[in-house]
């Protein structure tokens, strides 16, 4: 590989109080104009309009600062962070980081969304109805599905939405004994946890020598007790399942439902679909494939897809349309109920129907092929650096991810997969964090290169890749004491397990704060 030059990088830090801290008594960012004469007379006295129940007793206790000195404390925390727009994140695999293109930004920040209320009446949000309804029938196109929500706030969300659709499926068909769950060890973390919340007993499949579930252990494993299968295809190994048809006849013939988790579908949009191989319901996460930001690790948003048969049991309310004009239909006496508020997050469906819409159907075909390329192009420029393995053995190629192992470098020089991550971010480069867990491969790493990254970006990224293996052998003390660039310069660990130390709130942080002085 012909390396590219690594840049120096220097995080900014700024020792910056809180924002309750930098306030002073009568400072204003705004002056809001009162009312002129006829609106008084017309409207009368504010006050009599407001319930006196939640009058306040008390003015709010909230930070009086100037425009300019809210301005600079959130400037100086966003430049002591990196994120998708400031750097590359492919180290943030399973997470699937996109460019979101700022066109898209600027059409969900556009008064027509942002100034309407859910509980307007429909008569009056038919544009935003439109797009949600004209949205969900090309989800229904990619996915094969008959019907959808894009009510969860989250994949783990429509996780828990699917698991509930299922237990009522069962219990409308008066099979309530249907208690278990059936996941695999590489699908999603949440796979196994949402049917855990929702009460079900979790049996997990583990991976055999090539990566993949044993279609025998599945058989041994179903029974009349078996609710359902839910799975992730490809896993987080990058591994597609060449047999995930048998998996879904093998639960259905038990009397299952299966559920199939397409958080990461960049490697199979335009070329797969949920239904065409039996799937009963399905997820995408918006701010994931469909290229919406995740707003650190929200606002985000869900899609479920399910075929007409589960389809009564959506949350409440679903959008119709009548050849005439859209509508909410809340007549829905099966339904699990309500997920989330109103509609759920409708500036993420927003961004992605404003991808889709740029794209097509031919560039949602591209967008699978550049992240499969991009993948394989990755593995290729790993694979040579001293240290780096890639567990499990198959002749498939890998489609938009790869559980990447860095066990052979710490055997050799007792530098490990978390020291490497703190490292990353000397070259400003965002740290892979959790994307690697469930931690089964030793000292683990799962980049993921999806479409929106440049050939250039994918050599950068493998060359910190290399520098810090040549220093782990080098000097692993310089890595093991990393990071050294960033604004903190370590983490302790101990805090952040302590939940005395921790504070959630600005009354709690008051409260603590003011328990340690007492110490002093």
């Amino acid at each position: 590989m012909n390396r590219p030059k690594l840049r120096k990088y220097q995080a900014h830090k700024w020792d910056e109080p809180l924002l309750m801290e930098l306030s002073t008594s009568g400072e204003r960012g705004i002056h809001v104009i009162k009312a002129e004469k006829e609106i008084k007379e017309l409207i009368g006295d504010i006050k009599d309009l407001i319930p006196e129940k939640i009058v306040r007793e008390k003015k709010p206790n909230l930070p009086e600062l100037s425009q300019p000195q809210v301005l600079r404390h959130y400037l100086h925390l966003s430049q002591m962070v990196l994120g998708t727009d400031v750097t590359i994140d492919i180290g943030l695999g399973t997470c699937t980081m996109k460019y979101s293109p700022k066109i898209h930004e600027q059409i969900a920040a556009s008064s027509k969304l942002t100034e309407i209320h859910p509980n307007q009446n429909e008569e009056t949000i038919q544009g935003i109805l439109e797009i949600l309804y004209k949205f969900g029938e090309i989800i229904k196109e990619i996915s094969g599905m008959d019907a959808v929500s894009f009510q969860p706030g989250s994949g783990a969300q429509s996780i828990f939405l699917n698991t509930s659709m299922m237990r009522a499926y069962h219990e409308k068909n008066k099979d309530p004994s249907r208690k278990e769950i059936i996941t695999t060890m590489f699908s999603h973390p949440t796979n196994a946890a949402c049917p855990a919340t929702a009460g079900y007993d979790v049996l997990t499949l583990m991976p055999e020598e090539n990566g993949l579930p044993s279609l025998e252990a599945l058989k041994e494993m179903v029974s009349e007790n078996t609710a359902g299968l839910l799975i992730t295809n490809p896993e987080d190994t990058g591994i597609f399942n060449p047999k995930i048809k048998e998996f879904v006849d093998t639960v259905h013939n038990a009397g299952g439902l299966c559920i199939y988790d397409q958080a990461n579908a960049n490697g199979i949009l335009g070329k797969f679909r949920a239904r065409d191989i039996g799937f009963d319901m399905c997820h995408f996460n918006l701010h994931k494939t469909f290229s919406s930001p995740h707003g650190s690790m929200g606002p985000a948003c869900g899609v479920v897809a399910c075929t007409k048969e589960i389809a009564k049991f959506l949350p409440s309310p679903i959008i119709t349309f009548d050849g005439d004009k859209y509508k909410l239909d809340y007549n829905r006496p099966d339904s699990v109920g309500k997920i989330k508020g109103f509609f759920g997050n409708i500036g993420v469906v927003l961004r992605a129907y404003s991808w889709v819409m740029s794209l097509g159907a031919k560039g949602l075909k591209e967008v699978a092929e550049i992240s499969v390329l991009n993948n394989n192009y990755l593995e290729k420029l790993l694979k040579k650096i001293k240290g780096v393995s890639v567990p499990y053995k198959t002749d498939k190629k890998r489609l938009d991810q790869i559980r990447f192992s860095w066990e052979k470098m710490t055997d050799d020089t007792g530098v490990g997969s978390y020291d490497v991550e703190r490292r990353m971010t000397d070259f400003g480069l965002q740290s892979y964090w959790t994307s690697h867990y469930p931690w089964i491969v030793p000292e683990p790493f799962t980049p993921e290169p999806c479409e929106s990254y440049s050939l250039r970006d994918i050599e950068y990224f493998a060359s910190v890749m290399e520098q810090i293996s040549k220093e782990a052998y080098e000097n692993p003390e310089l890595v093991k004491t990393s990071p050294h660039n960033s604004p903190i310069s370590r983490i302790d660990e101990s805090v952040m397990l302590d939940a005395s130390k921790t504070a959630l709130t600005y009354k709690q942080y008051l409260r603590k704060k003011g328990k340690e002085n007492e110490k002093t």
